[in-house]
């Protein structure tokens, strides 16, 4: 399947609505965009993961202080 778009002023472009029904792109999303050896882009999309996704997922040995994990995640 291809697909065409326009890069606009300020180097923006819009993914096609086919592309991301299929995907299930949503705002804050992240496209990745790399180019492999022979030179070709590959885009790949990836979900934005905050605090809130995390929080509860992992157990530790040790008493941690979430606030400090916090400042530590965003920076």
């Amino acid at each position: 399947m291809t697909i065409e778009t326009t890069v606009y002023n300020g180097n923006q472009t819009t993914i096609p609505s086919k592309i991301r029904k299929k995907h299930n792109i949503k705002p804050k999303d992240i496209v990745e965009w790399k180019e492999n050896k022979e030179g070709k882009i590959e885009v790949s999309f990836r979900k934005k993961i905050s605090f809130k996704d995390i929080k509860g997922k992992v157990k530790l040995d040790q008493k941690t202080n979430s606030v400090d994990l916090k400042k530590e995640l965003y920076k």
